[in-house]
Order: structure tokens, then sequence, then C-alpha cells
């Protein structure tokens, strides 16, 4: 189904150029991005890759920054249907408060893709990661680095499906090694500040744990700066592929392993996708999901999105 998937996406993005080139010279595509945050290398180098894509057929294109305020981020979407725009891709804060801007933009016949995070409502098509793949191979790394025994925590984020999905293949792994236990499950909002003073009081309150996942890197920064101020021996994983993250791997800190995404692919493919369906392609996947990576300090070397 993956390959089928794939195949899909290729056929898509080669409708995409070949149809993008004849329509630029009559009209001008108008394409609007929605973003959950900006003040992330992830969505940074996926805002990158859509001006990239969208250069490529002469297409327009709209960004916006949420902040991770879902009535901003309809307010956004809101204004860009009154600039006409064609197609929204949509990378939503709110997977359920989004609703009904995906509505409102369906009822203007703009085609929805969500990136990323999947949204409620009549979306055309979500091109995301395999999330709960890579929470599942990032506390299986972390549990055979702790050789099946000790004591483990999860750094938990913000409660959409992503977050969500990641959670639920970590504990998936963690079932599967007996001698693990899991102690502590702490939310650390994703955010570096944060999860730095939540792992502190983790690693006070469990003097014996020996493993961390948290659920994105930039938490797994700040879970760094705590392990390393305890001096303990506490192994952490975590998702994403960050460079900083990817950085301190190779650099041989407690921080051992991250399942790394591909932001610059699922945008261009989730264009691909829109576009095919904009020009006319009648079969159109629900759903095209997008392989993960283990990156450790064997491959950590020359890695990046």
């Amino acid at each position: 189904m993956t390959n089928l998937l794939k195949t899909v996406s290729v056929a898509a993005l080669g409708l995409a150029v070949t149809a993008g080139a004849s329509f630029a010279q009559d009209d001008q595509l108008k394409i609007g991005m929605t973003f959950q945050e900006m003040n992330n290398p992830y969505f940074v180098s996926m805002q990158e890759a859509l001006m990239e894509a969208a250069g490529a057929i002469g297409a327009e294109v709209v960004v916006t920054d949420a902040g991770h305020d879902v009535a901003k981020q309809i307010s956004d979407v809101e204004d860009m249907l009154q600039q006409d725009i064609d197609i929204l891709l949509l990378n939503p804060t709110d997977s359920a408060g989004i609703e009904a801007a995906v509505r409102m933009a369906k009822e203007a016949g703009v085609i929805v893709v969500a990136v990323d995070a999947n949204a409620n409502g009549p979306v055309d098509t979500f091109v995301g990661s395999k999330n709960r793949d890579a929470g599942y191979m990032s506390c299986k790394y972390m549990a055979e680095a702790m050789g099946g025994e000790g004591e483990v925590a999860i750094l938990d984020g913000i409660p959409v499906v992503p977050i969500l999905q990641r959670v639920e293949g970590c504990k998936a792994a963690l079932e599967e090694a007996p001698g693990i236990t899991l102690v502590d499950t702490q939310n650390g909002r994703q955010d570096r500040s944060v999860a730095l003073g939540v792992v502190e009081n983790m690693i006070q309150a469990h003097p014996n744990l020996g493993g961390i996942f948290s659920v994105n890197d930039g938490g797994a920064m700040g879970a760094l700066a705590a392990i390393q101020g305890s001096g303990k021996d506490i192994k952490l994983t975590s998702v994403d592929g960050a460079p900083e993250a990817v950085a301190a791997i190779a650099q041989g800190t407690p921080f051992i392993e991250t399942t790394a995404q591909f932001p610059r692919d699922q945008v261009r493919v989730g264009l691909g996708m829109a576009l095919a369906q904009y020009w006319g392609a009648r079969v159109v996947p629900s759903e095209v999901p997008i392989d993960v990576r283990v990156v450790d300090a064997d491959n950590a070397e020359g890695f990046s999105w």
C-alpha cells in the first residue's frame, strides 16, 4: 500500500509540474499555507520547500503563522479565502478546533490538504509522517540501549494526533521490554524551557531513572540540559531529526537517537496532491504516509532534512 501511495504521489507531482507550466501562462495559481508555528526549524524548512516548489510552477503563496492559537488560525484562513486562494495547505494547531475553517474553505471551492497533522472536517488529503512508527522506533532504541532493564519516563506534549500517536507507539515498544518500567509521564509542551524544568523534577522524583523519550526534539533539548546538569547516566531519545538534535547525537551526549521526519517531502507531496486534484485528477488518496528514519551516532554525521 505504501509503495502504491508513493507511486501516486510521484504521478501527482508530475501532473502538477506539467499542468502548472501551461496554467501559469493564463492565470496565477494562489496557494495559502497556515502553520501552527514558525518558531521551529522544522516548519521553517517546510516553508522553504513550499516556496521552492511553488516558484517552479509560477504560483503565488500566502503564508501565515498561527502561533499555536486556533482562533488566529481560523481568522488567517478566512483572510486567505478573501484573497481568493485556490489551494489551502493546512498545518493545524488544533485538529478539532480548526474544523470550521476547513468547512469554510471547502464551501468556497478550495482544495484542502492537511500537512504534518490531520484536521477534522472534509480534508481532501492528509500527508504526514508515520508518527506511531516514530514513537515505537525511538522507544525500542532506548530500551535496547538500556539493555532491556530500568526505569523510563515520557516527556509528552500538546495533545494533537501526531503527538498522541508517538506516545502510543512508544508505549507499545516499552511493553515489549518486560524489564523496562514506565514510571512517569509529564507534559513538556514541546518547549525547551518548559521541558527543562519538567525533566529536572522527573530526575529528582525518580533517582533511578535510566531513560527519557521526548515527543519532539525541541523538548528533548531542554531534557538534555536537565540530564547533563544532573550528571546522571540517563539515555534520551526523541522524534524530529532537527539540526541541533542531530548535532548533539553526533557529539556523543546522552541524547542518543532521534527518529527523523522529512518536512520538505511532506509539503512537496502535499502540494502535489492538491495540484493533481485541482488540475483534474479523479482519484487522489485520502492519506499519504511518509516514512521516518532512525538517526543515531552511526548516521548523524551529514544527516539533514
